[in-house]
């Protein structure tokens, strides 16, 4: 494909799986492609990797972090107009992610398009329920609410440049991001085609942290919102009876049983901690966030196209589960 693209990843310590995102890139249709990482203090050999790979590095004071500040550091120092955005514990599964990913900005309204994440195998039950949900097999090239996600994502930078990423968000700067292209007059664009897998491997605690940063983020863009007990008890209590209900038909339920309980216990009691205030959050809003999965199974659709056959091993014997 004839484009050109820079792609950006944010990295603390992620030698383990920063390799196979780079090996994912090198074995793209679009070829002329751009890496800068944005290191923020690693103590591993997450730079050495990327500087072998022959990426540009970034770097940025572990207390200068935030999740927008990096961003915006990355893009400033990108070289191309059209921006992809990953994190450094993803892959790609196709060698055309980046060729789909890019494909919805020949619309010059198309602000940003973000591409369909799963977890690996080892991925716990719960988080890949999420996933399926929040990234549906079907593509919209002209999604109307304000949701995208910079694990898998692209812009154009002239827009970043009139309106960089939020840096006082504790997470969701893509969200805020997206919010305001709309309000601009811009179009968000979903690739189910674009996928990559995100490999999650939190400890009980790290996945509490991460929503309730992100419950904090999600008050400050609305402040509106509320998340009360109420909300809290029926998330909870219906979550883990349609994980329960989905690990079953799936044949998985005695392997999930236990997470299931616990991923979604410190999923919404995080949740409920970032919220101090009662007000009012939207139906559809609820919906991305904070789901019931109702009673349909999900299935994956397989897409025609060879896999990405990598030569670095995954995360699939980790035993999540």
């Amino acid at each position: 494909m004839n484009v050109r693209c820079s792609v950006v990843i944010r990295a603390f310590n992620e030698a383990k799986h920063l390799g196979r995102l780079l090996e994912g890139i090198a074995r793209q249709t679009v070829r002329d492609v751009e890496v800068v990482l944005v290191d923020s203090g690693s103590t591993d050999a997450t730079v050495a990797i990327a500087e072998d790979h022959g990426a540009k590095v970034v770097h940025i004071q572990p207390g200068d972090f935030t999740f927008g500040r990096s961003l915006n550091r990355g893009i400033a120092a990108a070289s191309h107009e059209f921006v992809v955005i990953a994190s450094a514990h993803v892959y790609p599964v196709y060698p055309d992610w980046l060729e789909r990913l890019l494909e919805p900005f020949t619309d010059p309204d198309v602000a940003l398009a973000y591409g369909k994440q799963r977890g690996p195998d080892a991925a716990r039950f719960s988080e890949q329920q999420i996933f399926s949900r929040w990234y549906p097999d079907v593509s919209s090239f002209r999604q109307t609410r304000p949701f995208s996600n910079n694990a898998n994502a692209a812009i154009r930078r002239s827009l970043w440049e009139e309106h960089p990423y939020n840096e006082t968000l504790t997470g969701l700067e893509d969200l805020a991001w997206t919010k305001a292209a709309l309000e601009q007059g811009h179009v968000i664009a979903y690739v189910a085609e674009a996928e990559i897998v995100h490999v999650h491997n939190e400890t009980p605690r790290g996945i509490y942290n991460r929503y309730r940063r992100e419950a904090m983020a999600f008050k400050q863009i609305y402040p509106e919102a509320h998340f009360n007990l109420y909300d809290f008890i029926r998330n909870t209590i219906s979550s883990i009876g349609f994980d329960l209900l989905h690990a079953l038909r799936l044949h998985k339920f005695m392997k999930s049983f236990t997470t299931i309980f616990w991923f979604r216990w410190m999923q919404f009691a995080s949740t409920y901690q970032g919220y101090r205030h009662s007000s009012l959050l939207t139906p559809e809003l609820r919906q991305t966030f904070y789901y019931h999965v109702g009673w349909e199974k999900i299935e994956t659709k397989q897409r025609e196209v060879e896999p990405i056959r990598y030569d670095q091993p995954d995360d699939r014997s980790t035993k999540a589960d």
